[in-house]
């Protein structure tokens, strides 16, 4: 039966050509409107590691001054260099991670390509744990170690992008980078890697490209490479190096690992008693005030997503449901157009509940005609976002799983613009067709 009234609909697509295209692109629009905002909405709020998410924290202290402070303020969103070194000493946590941002110049020629002048690239200064905390994909090689670490190793893990463009895409383990004017010697090489939002480091940017080089932040510090992305400094620096170990001023991301909720109930502890011992010896002058955020309650607290993509989205389904209201006036005219075929049909002995499952087919495959459709619109609505110079821009690709949400939004949503053509046909009565044909 099902057969037939594919057949059916076909047919009826075929004889109401016009009507058909109206409707068919009607759902397209809508379609493509919705899923390309959707998409991108989707990109933007996902969990960029979703797998481990729930283990990962944000670390914040209040090492801030007195001054101006309110109960209830949120502590500094970064770290000092001191209270960074103390905690990564002590260990608590399965991994522990402190970093900072950079934009380092690359020489080629130092790096065994003299045909390339030299160039800026982003960098990143970080511990040992950053890559088995973040679970960064190797092609070559791996991190450095703890130990690295301690002696201020010239080494460094380069992405994928970086090796391609130096080396060709070849094994480079082994071989010269040349950063600034320093050599370093490449310990690994990433597959291409690039989480969204760019979670662990903010400052830079919530959808920012990763860096293309990561060294030791204990060699950085020692080869006064400096930094990038935010700072907060109060009381009286003296003119220090901001970066230097005792100066007040937060300037690193701090990210540790807690596998189980009994280890999460430590470190809050840990951290307060942290506070509590700075307090007392007079760095600290708040009410201890630690926080522990995980990934995605941080990403909630600093408000990745603009709040103007999510009216974007509710915009957009809007236009999804002007789309069908119009869908649901050309199929009522369509079905009283065809008001002598049905009166035929029932007639002929066909039960209200099959001529509605009939319209109730034919609403289907104009969805799924009108999805393919939409589809192929959302992917050049999705072109016209990628040539966007935003951060995020890039990211706006359809996966499998937006693909399949298409498809299924347009069956959903041409079924549900068929439910009153299809009662308003199978309430025709017979009799009064028949005497009009």
């Amino acid at each position: 039966m099902l057969t037939y009234y594919l057949e059916l609909a076909l047919r009826a697509m075929r004889s109401h050509r016009g009507l058909t295209a109206l409707m068919l692109l009607s759902i397209a629009m809508g379609v493509a409107a919705c899923m390309t905002t959707l998409t991108v909405f989707h990109v933007m709020s996902g969990d960029p590691i979703p797998h481990k998410s729930a283990r990962l924290f944000n670390v914040q202290l209040d090492a801030e001054s007195k001054r101006d402070w309110k109960p209830g303020d949120e502590p500094v969103l970064q770290v000092t260099r001191f209270d960074a070194e103390q905690l990564l000493r002590a260990k608590r946590g399965v991994h522990q991670v402190v970093m900072t941002g950079a934009f380092l110049a690359i020489d080629p020629a130092g790096s065994g390509d003299a045909a390339q002048p030299p160039f800026f690239t982003g960098a990143r200064f970080t511990s040992a744990d950053f890559f088995a905390m973040f679970e960064t994909p190797f092609k070559f090689g791996a991190g450095w170690t703890a130990a690295d670490d301690g002696a201020e190793a010239r080494v460094t893990v380069i992405s994928s992008e970086l090796n391609d463009k130096l080396f060709g895409g070849a094994d480079s383990r082994g071989k010269t980078l040349r950063l600034r004017d320093k050599d370093f010697t490449i310990v690994g090489v990433l597959k291409p890697w690039r989480p969204a939002p760019h979670f662990f480091d903010l400052t830079l940017g919530a959808y920012a490209k990763p860096a293309d080089a990561y060294i030791p932040l204990s060699t950085s510090l020692g080869l006064r490479f400096g930094g990038a992305g935010n700072m907060s400094c109060w009381g009286d620096t003296n003119g220090q190096d901001p970066r230097a170990l005792n100066t007040p001023c937060a300037w690193l991301q701090y990210w540790v690992q807690l596998d189980t909720p009994q280890q999460v109930a430590d470190y809050r502890t840990y951290l307060t008693q942290y506070s509590d011992q700075q307090r007392e010896a007079g760095r600290f002058e708040r009410p201890p005030n630690p926080k522990l955020s995980s990934v995605m309650d941080w990403l909630n607290q600093r408000k990745v997503v603009p709040s103007d993509i999510r009216l974007q989205v509710w915009l957009a389904f809007g236009f999804l449901v002007v789309c069908l209201t119009n869908t649901v006036g050309l199929l009522l005219a369509k079905c009283l157009r065809r008001s002598g075929e049905i009166g035929v049909r029932r007639a002929l002995g066909a039960p209200r509940r099959q001529i509605f499952l009939q319209f109730l087919v034919e609403a289907g495959t104009l969805g799924l005609v009108g999805g393919l459709l939409g589809l192929a619109l959302t992917w050049v609505g999705l072109w016209v976002v990628r040539q966007n110079p935003s951060d995020y821009a890039q990211l706006a690709q359809l996966d499998w799983e937006m693909l399949a949400t298409t498809l299924g939004v347009s069956l959903a949503a041409s079924v549900m613009a068929g439910l009153l053509p299809a009662w308003r046909a199978c309430q025709i009565t017979p009799a009064i067709q028949l005497k009009t044909q």
